[in-house]
Order: structure tokens, then sequence, then C-alpha cells
């Protein structure tokens, strides 16, 4: 059994009018249908009792009740008018805030800052982007309209009743009042388990993604019974949790239709005797009977719908969740402009990653290091590289290398000091600013499904085709990436498949080149490459980092020989800083850990460090 908390219920009724505001005018005239419906429902009963005292039971004229039938029948045709264009109308605007509401979540993903993706679950994100708007979009095609029409007939018929016979009414509500109060226990344990339900979903869904998106792995240790258990336990968990919702469902319908029955039996009953003592007429009781069927009936047509008002509600509630994240990576309110050139400086930087999941999203608690900010791993840092200087970053594993890369190009943000490109805090400036003069190189370059010339465009969606070829020819990558077969046109599939590693890092290189960075950071883009694709991306980089600001995260020390200078990274601080021959002459730390990588062995103890 998973032992993931339920996340608590999250108020969502004032987000939710705020997403209908703009479509105030739209909502009006579906509400003004629905009131045109309510009209002609309430009229029915009305008609039968007039026909009934008028035409049958004291004047026997068929003319009245031929009347009433004809006048019945021109309110149920308005009936059914009313109904289509209300149903028209609360659907079309539904899609419309549904589809306003897929964009503005998007968005709000794409402007979380990479902390929030190192806590969060990839299949949990989707989850809230596909399955639990798909509900919503359940609710919005066929339970929006009648949800709101039963609750209007609800109370339209109550007032009706009362000004009917204050007596009949008040056997009506003593019959009505255990619905009621089953209904208020309900909707309390029913909100609950559908919590449960939408969480149990996004927990099938990642251990789908996982089991997808390492199927070769899975194949090659064959964990495929070891996958299919975890999946099977984990649909089991989703199983229990939506059987628990039909569990609670069959304890309240019955109560409501026997409560119907056991009511119109009490009312012929007592309307009867009324009518023999003269009090009131056959037609008063045959339309109080109708209303109350009707009040019965809105009763039961609310509770069928509340399985999927509760499980929307609760999906409302994750997206709003989301939605409430932060914080997310926007910019200032009054950008500074960066410089084109000038130095990039760390001034006493600090950071530590986040203990708990950003939002609660998808373990709904805080995580190993309690609520708030995690252990540091980065410790006032101090650091200036002047331009068209190459720093290259060293260290062992886990010294926090990475993350100081992604500091530099505010991928983070610092939770303590500044980053500074030419005197300007990183913060200040628009990140449309900040992209275009700082551009990181990640170690594998992701690639969007599309052609080679999409992906080299990424960085500037308006470059003409002969700009990427002269970029191309300036890294010297043309040959290469023209001899695929369409060329440029050449699709490289999902996350570039259909190309070679270092094809995909040629495409990232040229990216790069394209966007013509102030400061450019790379993740050594040539580990995980063969001998003879490295030598080609080696130039690439040599001739895309000349006359340029650049900090290389090296993997390979060889890297660190040809750069002007060598920063080791231990536990988050810079222990040593020179150029590579200063450091070897010192032969402290960073000579050692060279020596031993020279020699092919691991790095001394003292030399690795536990930070991220």
């Amino acid at each position: 059994m998973s032992t993931t908390p339920t996340p608590s219920p999250v108020p969502v009724l004032r987000p939710m009018l705020a997403m209908l505001r703009p479509y105030q005018r739209s909502l009006a005239l579906a509400f003004s249908t629905l009131l045109g419906s309510l009209g002609c429902t309430l009229a029915g009963p009305a008609l039968v009792s007039y026909a009934i005292n008028h035409g049958l039971v004291h004047h026997h004229d068929l003319h009245v009740v031929e009347g009433a039938g004809v006048a019945y029948l021109v309110v149920a045709l308005a009936f059914f008018g009313f109904t289509r264009a209300q149903t028209q109308m609360f659907s079309g605007t539904g899609e419309l805030v549904l589809n306003d509401l897929r964009k503005r979540v998007f968005n709000h993903l794409l402007a979380q800052p990479l902390e929030f993706f190192d806590h969060e679950s990839s299949a949990q994100l989707l989850s809230r982007m596909t399955a639990d708007i798909d509900v919503l979009e359940s609710l919005v095609q066929s339970g929006i309209g009648s949800f709101l029409t039963s609750v209007g007939l609800f109370f339209s018929s109550l007032v009706v009743l009362l000004v009917m016979s204050p007596v009949l009414f008040g056997v009506t509500l003593a019959c009505l009042a255990p619905v009621l109060w089953a209904a208020a226990r309900y909707r309390a344990s029913s909100s609950r388990a559908y919590s449960a339900v939408r969480l149990r979903i996004g927990d099938t869904l990642a251990t789908l993604d996982e089991g997808l998106a390492g199927v070769r792995v899975v194949q090659a240790f064959r964990q495929e019974r070891r996958m299919e258990r975890v999946f099977q336990r984990r649909n089991a968990e989703q199983l229990e949790a939506t059987l628990e919702t039909a569990r609670i469902a069959t304890f309240f319908f019955p109560k409501v239709e026997g409560t119907g029955v056991l009511t119109t039996a009490l009312l012929l009953l007592i309307g009867g005797f009324f009518v023999h003592l003269g009090l009131t007429s056959v037609g008063a009781v045959a339309a109080f009977v109708l209303y109350t069927s009707n009040l019965f009936g809105a009763v039961n047509s609310v509770s069928q719908l509340f399985d999927l008002l509760q499980s929307s509600g609760a999906a409302l509630g994750t997206v709003f969740t989301l939605l409430g994240t932060e914080p997310a990576m926007q910019g200032p309110a009054d950008p500074v402009p960066l410089p084109r050139r000038g130095p990039l400086e760390l001034a006493n930087v600090s950071f530590a990653y986040r203990g708990a999941s950003a939002g609660g999203l998808a373990a709904g608690g805080d995580g190993q290091d309690g609520p708030g900010r995690g252990r540091e791993v980065i410790s006032g840092v101090d650091l200036r590289i002047e331009p068209g200087e190459h720093l290259v970053l060293v260290g062992p594993t886990g010294a926090g290398k990475s993350t100081l890369a992604k500091l530099m190009g505010r991928l983070y943000d610092p939770t303590a000091g500044s980053v500074r490109l030419g005197g300007v805090d990183l913060r200040r400036a628009s990140l449309q600013d900040l992209r275009r003069r700082v551009v990181v190189v990640p170690q594998e370059g992701f690639l969007f499904r599309g052609s080679v010339l999409d992906n080299i465009r990424v960085g500037r969606p308006e470059a003409s085709e002969q700009e990427v070829l002269d970029v191309l020819r300036r890294l010297g990558s043309d040959r290469h990436l023209l001899a695929l077969p369409d060329g440029l046109q050449a699709q490289v599939g999902e996350r570039g498949s259909r190309l070679s590693a270092g094809e995909r890092q040629l495409v990232s290189l040229a990216r790069a080149a394209l966007t013509d960075p102030a400061v450019l950071v790379l993740d050594e883009a040539t580990s995980s490459l063969d001998p003879g694709t490295e030598v080609e991306v080696e130039r690439a980089v040599a001739v895309l980092s000349a006359n340029r600001t650049t900090v290389t995260v090296a993997h390979r020390l060889s890297t660190a020989q040809r750069a002007d200078r060598v920063a080791l990274v231990v536990g988050g601080r810079v222990v040593e800083l020179g150029p590579h021959d200063e450091l070897m002459a010192r032969g402290g730390r960073y000579a050692q850990l060279f020596s031993a990588w020279a020699a092919g062995a691991v790095p001394a103890p003292g030399v690795a460090s536990s930070a991220r």
C-alpha cells in the first residue's frame, strides 16, 4: 500500500470565479435560458391543476381541458428549445474556460525554476494536464447544465410548495430533512474519497511513465516481472480508491429513492383527507404531488451528479494547487537591460535545494530535509569571470559544479548572495534578455520533435535558413549535418532519437551559436561521445567559445588544461582557483585530483564531497 497522504481540499470558488469573469455575458445568456426552462417546468403542474379543477371536477368543460393540453404542449416545446440552447451555451463557455485553463497550467509550469521539477513527479504534473482536466471536461459536457437546472428546480419547487399549502409543505420538509442530512455526510466522505482517487491516478501514471521511459533498462536487466508487480500494486490501489467511492454512493442513493416514494404516498393520503374535508381541491393535490416529484427528482439528479461533481472538485483542487505553487521564475516588473559584455560575478552566493515538494503536489508533505529549504549545497561562493575568459569548474562527483553553473545561467536563483553580469543582478533582467545574453548547453542536448532546422532555430525562431547555414559553417558542423538524409529538413524523432549523441550535441551547439550569447555555460559537451564524434564537437566548442565568456563543467580534466583558469569545487565551495599550471605547481587538492584522473585512479579520500 502506498503511504502517500491525501492532499487537503483546496478552496476553488474564488479562482474559479476569476476564470469565469471574461465570460460574464455568455454566462448571463446561458442563465437566462436556464430560467426559461425552469419556468416551463414549473408551469406544467399548474396547467394540470387548472385542467382538473376547471375542466373535469367542477365544470366538466372539455374546452378547458383541450386548452390546457395545447398550452402544456407549447410549454413542453419551449422547454425543449430552452434546454437545447442552455446545453450549448454552458458547454461552449465551459470548453473555452478549460482551454484557458490548459494554457494557464502549461505556461505556469514553463515559468517554474528547475528546482520545482527536481521535486515533482513528471507523471503527477502530466496527470494535472490530462486526467484532471479531462474530468472537468466531462462535467462541462454532461453535468454542469443539469446540475444548475436541478438546483434551481429544487429551490423554486420549495417556494411553490410553501405557497400552495404550508401544511403539506411541512410533511414534505419533514421527509426531506433526512435526505439533506445524508447528502451533507455523503458530500464530506465522497470529497475525501475522490481526492484520494485523483492522487492514485497520478501514482499509476508515474509508474507507467517510469516503466516506459526506462524500458531499455527494464528489458536489459530482465525486470519486467518486477515492474509488472509495481504497476499491479499501483493499479490495485487506484481500484480500491475508486471502489470506496462506489461503496459510499450505495449508502446514499437508495435513501433518496426510497424517501421520494414514501413522501408521495404520505401526500396522497393526507391530501386526499384534506379534499374530503373541503380544505383543498383535487387539482391542488395533484399539482402538489407533481411539484414534490420535481423536488425529489432534482435531489436525485443532483445526487446522480455528485460523483462527477466531487471528482471534478477534487481535480479542480489539484489544478489550483499547482497554479498556486510558488516561486515561479518570473522577470521583474521594471527590468534592467543586461550589457552585451561585462564580467560575470558571483557575490557570496549560497544555494539550498528545497527539502519539501513544491506545493505538496506529489507527496502532499515534506521531504527528507524537512519543510522549507534543505541543506546548503553551495556556500558563500565569490567568483569573478572576466569578459572573454574561459573558466572550467572541476571537482568530484556531487561537489556542486552543475548547480553552480545553473546559478550562473539563472536556472536556479541563489538563496543568498547574487549573480551579476556587467554589474546587473540577473534577477533584475527580463527573462527574454537574460536568455539572449546567457545560454546554458547541457551535457546531453534535448531536441524537440521536428526538423534539424527547427531545433537549431529554438533560440531565434525568426532566423533565416541562410543564417543557420552560416553558423554551421563557422562551427564546422555543416558537412556532418547537411549529409543527413533530407539535410536540415531531416526529422529528429522524439527527443532526437533518430540522431546520434554527437549529432544531437552539434545541433545544441549550433542552437547556442545562433543565439550569439555574451556568456556560454557548458556542461561538458563531449563526456558521452565516441572519440570520432568527440573531435568534431570539441572543434565546434572551441569556435563557439572563442572571444566569449565561457564556463565549462568538466568531467574530463583534459578540458581544464586548455582553459584560462580552473576552479576546484569541493563541498559546495571554490577551494582552489587559478590557471592549470599554477594549480599543479602548488601541489594541492587540484593537483591530487588531476594526477589521480591522469593515472586512471579514483580520487583520494578527502577529495570527494557529499554535496550535490
